[in-house]
């Protein structure tokens, strides 16, 4: 059902999800389409558009599509967790100078490259949010299992990233918000194989909780690590 999801940006706000063919790019776009305050959303993605965040050349020509466009969101819901079959290991010993690489190569380097590219396309004037998926597993504070070393560091190196350029964004727009989002665990197929009997949020339930969360976050969060339920994460 229609509502009003995003009341904290302009009405008449306009969207752009990158990744939207993932499971939560996917419940993310269906929920701005249902909001009442959104008048315009894109959506990109490889599979429909041959954006390949490995692959900078593809990043540029997608976002210089839009040199004439400006956004109020950007939501970038890219990341993998298991890349060409290889799913994270399970200890030092299990170390790949490959796999480690991929990993950066997806859920780092890719988001950065994201962020030089559409962050330009961020409207300047009042409040922007530009929000990049991440994993309560990135955390070096709350790691108390250890493991996945490869995906976790990429994910604490995607953190640092997004810190980095909110303070950046920040001193064009001081009403812009820039975070890193733990979505929880949400029942898609990077999950899946992981899932075991743990509970998983559908996509949608998801999508709807992380909007709320960037809904109510205030330009003095900027920077921040933020959970589904909008609880801060340590770094």
């Amino acid at each position: 059902m229609a509502g009003t999801l995003m009341t904290s940006l302009d009405p008449g706000y306009s969207a752009l999800v990158i990744g939207a063919s993932g499971g939560i790019g996917q419940a993310i776009s269906s929920c701005l389409a249902a909001d009442l305050n959104c008048s315009k959303i894109v959506q990109l993605s490889r599979r429909e558009n041959g954006l390949d965040i490995t692959d900078e050349e593809t990043v540029h020509r997608a976002a210089d599509r839009f040199q004439s466009t400006s956004f109020d969101l950007i939501f970038c819901a890219t990341g993998a967790l298991t890349i060409d079959g290889v799913g994270p290991e399970k200890s030092i010993r299990q170390i790949s100078q490959n796999v480690m690489m991929n990993q950066f190569a997806v859920n780092a380097v890719g988001p950065a490259l994201i962020l030089k590219h559409f962050v330009p396309l961020l409207a300047r004037r009042t409040r922007v949010i530009f929000a990049l998926l991440s994993a309560r597993v990135g955390s070096i504070g709350d790691n108390q299992l250890g493991g996945w070393i490869a995906y976790r560091s990429s994910k604490a190196a995607l953190n640092q990233i997004v810190h980095t350029a909110a303070i950046e964004v920040s001193r064009v727009n001081p009403a812009s918000v820039v975070v890193a989002m733990h979505p929880g665990s949400v029942a898609t197929s990077l999950s899946d194989p992981f899932s075991s009997k743990h509970k998983r949020s559908t996509p949608d339930d998801a999508g709807q909780a992380i909007l709320r969360v960037l809904d109510a976050l205030q330009p003095a969060e900027t920077g921040g690590f933020f959970a589904y339920d909008g609880s801060p994460i340590v770094w």
